[in-house]
C-alpha cells in the first residue's frame, strides 16, 4: 500500500511535472526515500529510535493531505485536459502534416508513421505538451501548498493546550444526593516520542482546576515502556479528585507493556478498574479492559464486571473504545465514557473512523445506552489535528427531573 501511494505521488508530482533529465531523477530518488521513511519510522520508534518521529510522522501528515488534494483535483484536471485537446486537436494537426486536405498540386509531405514523429510546431504536439506540463505543475503546486498549509495549522492545534469542554448528562436513576457529580474525563494522552512530562503536567493542572469529584483516564496514556516514559507520566501523582482517580487500559497500553503500566498508574495513585466495578454513594462506577486485550489474554469481561449488581443503581462505565457500548447496553449500562477515536484527528480521515465506531465525538446513544466520547488530549502518529482539537472534558451528571 505504501509503495502504491508513493507511486501515485511520483506520477502526479514528478513524472507529470518534469521532462526527462536530472530533475526527474532527483524527484524519483526523493519519492523512493520518502516511501522507505514511513515503515522505518513505524518500526524504529517502537525500537526506541524516537529521532525518527518528527520527519517520519510529519511526512505522513503531508502525504495524507497531498493524496486528498490530488484526488480532488483529478476530475478538474481531466476536464482541463479534454478542453485543451478540443481546443488544440493534435490529431487534426497531424493529418494536415501528412497531406490530408492539402492542395493536390503541392509536393507530397514527408511520411510520418505516428503523430509523435511530427516536428514540434505551434498547435501540434510540442505546444500541447507544454500546456500539459503547465497544467500538471499548477496542480502540483496547489496541492503541495495546501497540504503544507493544512499540516501547519494541524501542528499548531495538536501541540497547543487541550480545550476544556463541559457537558451535562441527565441519568434517570441518579440519586438526588449525587446530583451535580463532576467527572474530569481525559483519554489518549499518548506520551511518547513527541509528547513528554510537560504535556502531562499541563493536563494535570487543567484537571485539578476543575475541582472534580472523579478523575477518569480512559486509556491510551502511553506509547512506550515504563522505563522509557515513567518520568513523563510521574506528574499524574498530583491529580486531585474528591472521590478518587481511575484508569482503564486502551489498545496502546497493550503495545507498551500493559502489566507494568497497570502497576505504575496504581503506584501514582490512580486505581485501575480491570473488569470490575465499585459503588460510590448510590452510583456504580465500572471499568473494562480494552478489546485489544483479548490478544493478550486480558480482554474485557462484561459478565464478571456486572455480575450481581443492583440494577436500581445507575452505572457509569469507563471503556476505551466507543464500540464496546454494544456489550455495555446488554448489561444495562446507563452511561459509557470513552475515547480512542481522537475525534478523527485529521479530517477527512474522520469519515473512516466513523465507519468503525458508533460515536465519533461528543454525546450519542448506542442501543439505548448513552455514550460520551472525548477527542483525547494528545495525538497518535503525526503531531497534527485538523477538525478535532485536543480535549479534556468535564462531565456533570444530573438527576432526571
Amino acid at each position: 500500500m505504501i509503495a502504491l501511494i508513493h507511486l501515485y505521488l511520483w506520477k502526479r508530482l514528478v513524472r507529470d511535472t518534469t521532462r526527462k533529465g536530472r530533475w526527474r531523477r532527483a524527484g524519483t530518488v526523493a519519492a523512493i526515500a520518502l516511501a522507505v521513511l514511513l515503515p522505518v519510522t513505524l518500526v524504529g520508534t517502537r525500537m526506541g529510535q524516537w529521532w525518527l518521529a518528527w520527519p517520519g510522522y510529519m511526512w505522513l501528515a503531508v502525504m495524507f493531505y497531498l493524496i486528498v488534494m490530488l484526488v480532488l483535483l483529478e476530475l478538474p484536471m481531466l476536464v482541463a485536459k479534454l478542453w485543451l485537446r478540443r481546443r488544440n486537436p493534435t490529431h487534426t494537426s497531424a493529418l494536415v502534416g501528412v497531406g490530408v486536405g492539402v492542395d493536390q498540386g503541392a509536393p507530397p509531405a514527408a511520411h510520418h508513421d505516428t503523430p509523435e514523429q511530427l516536428p514540434d510546431q505551434p498547435g501540434t504536439r510540442g505546444a500541447d505538451l507544454d500546456r500539459r506540463l503547465l497544467l500538471a505543475r499548477g496542480a502540483a503546486i496547489f496541492a503541495g501548498l495546501t497540504a503544507v498549509g493544512v499540516s501547519g495549522y494541524g501542528i499548531r492545534s495538536a501541540l497547543g493546550a487541550p480545550q476544556l469542554d463541559r457537558v451535562t448528562i441527565p441519568l434517570a436513576k441518579l440519586p438526588r444526593t449525587m446530583d451535580g457529580l463532576r467527572i474530569a474525563l481525559v483519554s489518549d494522552i499518548h506520551l511518547g516520542p513527541l509528547r513528554g512530562r510537560s504535556h502531562t503536567e499541563r493536563i494535570v493542572n487543567m484537571i485539578n482546576g476543575m475541582d472534580a469529584d472523579i478523575v477518569a483516564v480512559v486509556g491510551d496514556l502511553v506509547d512506550g515502556s515504563v522505563e522509557e516514559l515513567g518520568v513523563a507520566a510521574a506528574p499524574l501523582r498530583d491529580l486531585r479528585a474528591k472521590r478518587g482517580s481511575y484508569f482503564v487500559t486502551g489498545n496502546h497500553e497493550y503495545f507498551s507493556g500493559y502489566a507494568e503500566w497497570v502497576d505504575e498508574v496504581a503506584r501514582l495513585g490512580l486505581r485501575p478498574l480491570r473488569n470490575e466495578r465499585l459503588e460510590i454513594d448510590g452510583l456504580d462506577l465500572a471499568g473494562v479492559n480494552d478489546v485489544v486485550g483479548e490478544d493478550y489474554d486480558d480482554g474485557p469481561d462484561f459478565a464478571k464486571t456486572f455480575d450481581g449488581r443492583d440494577t436500581s443503581r445507575p452505572v457509569v462505565l469507563l471503556a476505551h473504545q466507543p464500540v464496546q457500548a454494544h456489550d455495555a447496553a446488554k448489561h444495562g449500562v446507563d452511561l459509557q465514557l470513552s475515547g480512542h477515536t481522537h475525534g478523527g484527528q485529521m479530517v477527512p480521515f474522520s469519515l473512516l473512523v466513523a465507519l468503525e465506531q458508533p460515536v465519533l465525538s461528543g454525546l450519542g446513544t448506542v442501543d439505548g445506552t448513552k455514550v460520551y466520547v472525548t477527542n483525547g488530549a494528545g495525538f497518535w502518529g503525526p503531531p497534527v489535528r485538523v477538525g478535532a482539537p485536543p480535549q479534556v472534558t468535564l462531565v456533570e451528571l444530573r438527576a432526571a427531573t
